[in-house]
C-alpha cells in the first residue's frame, strides 16, 4: 500500500474567491460555522473548487451514505473492501469508525481487508457482497456465481444498490488519490495496518448527522 497523500494537488479555494455556490458544498453536511468558515474536511474543500460538480457529487454520495437500500453493515463491507482494492488510506480510514459503530469488530475489519485469506469465515451473502467489489474493479462485471448467490438473499434493487454503490467509491477513491487529498492533519490516521498514527486502538465515528456530537467525535 502506498503512504497517505501528504500534499494537495488541489488545494482548498481561497476564502477571497468564496461564493454562495463554494459555501453551499462546504455546508452541504451541516458543520457548524461551516457557511462562513468552509468545511474541516479535506475533501469537501477540494470538491468546492467545482461546485456543480460537487453537489452532484454530494448528493449522489449523500444517497449511499443513509438513503440507500442495503444496511449499513452492508454499506461499510463494501467500502472498506474497496479502500483495499483501489488503495484509499481516506476512504479506509473513515470507514473503520463507521464500521466499528456498526459493530463489526476489527477482527472482522481485517478480514474484509484479507479476504479470501484469514481465519474469519463470513455467511455466502457476505462473502458475496465481498467478492462482487473485486470482480466488478479487476473484470468490470459480477460472475453467475457471485450473482445467483446474492440474489438469493437480496432483492433486485438491493442488486441495483450493491454495483453503484461499489462504482461509488472507486469513483471517490480516484478522486481523493488523484487530486492527492491526505487525510485531515488532526485526525489520528488509522492505516490499513489498523494502527493509528497515536498507537490508540481504532474507535467508533459517526457519519454525518448520525449523533449530535458527530463533530466531536470524528477527532478533527
Amino acid at each position: 500500500m502506498s503512504s497517505v497523500p501528504n500534499e494537495f494537488r488541489i488545494t482548498w479555494p481561497p476564502k477571497e474567491t468564496w461564493t454562495d455556490a463554494t459555501r453551499e458544498v462546504q455546508s452541504f453536511w451541516g458543520e457548524p460555522n461551516s457557511w462562513e468558515e468552509g468545511s474541516k474536511t479535506n475533501v469537501i474543500n477540494v470538491m468546492a473548487n467545482h461546485p456543480p460538480l460537487a453537489m452532484a457529487w454530494s448528493h449522489f454520495g449523500k444517497y449511499f451514505m443513509i438513503g440507500h437500500t442495503l444496511s449499513k453493515r452492508q454499506l461499510e463491507i463494501v467500502v472498506l473492501r474497496v479502500a483495499v482494492l483501489v488503495n484509499s488510506p481516506y476512504e479506509w480510514h473513515n470507514h473503520v469508525g463507521y464500521a466499528i459503530q456498526e459493530g463489526i469488530t476489527l477482527e472482522e475489519i481485517a478480514a474484509i481487508r484479507d479476504f479470501p485469506n484469514g481465519d474469519h469465515t463470513f455467511s455466502d451473502e457476505e462473502a458475496a457482497i465481498i467478492s462482487a467489489c473485486g470482480e466488478l474493479i479487476k473484470g468490470n462485471n459480477i460472475t453467475d456465481a457471485t450473482w445467483a448467490t446474492l440474489q438469493k438473499t437480496l432483492r433486485q434493487d438491493q442488486m441495483m444498490d450493491l454495483v453503484f454503490l461499489i462504482g461509488n467509491y472507486v469513483m471517490t477513491s480516484w478522486g481523493l488519490s488523484a487530486f492527492g487529498v491526505p487525510i485531515e492533519g488532526g485526525a489520528d490516521a488509522i492505516g490499513f495496518d489498523l494502527k493509528t498514527k497515536s498507537g490508540r486502538t481504532p474507535g467508533v465515528t459517526y457519519r454525518p448527522g448520525e449523533s449530535e456530537d458527530w463533530i466531536e467525535k470524528r477527532g478533527y
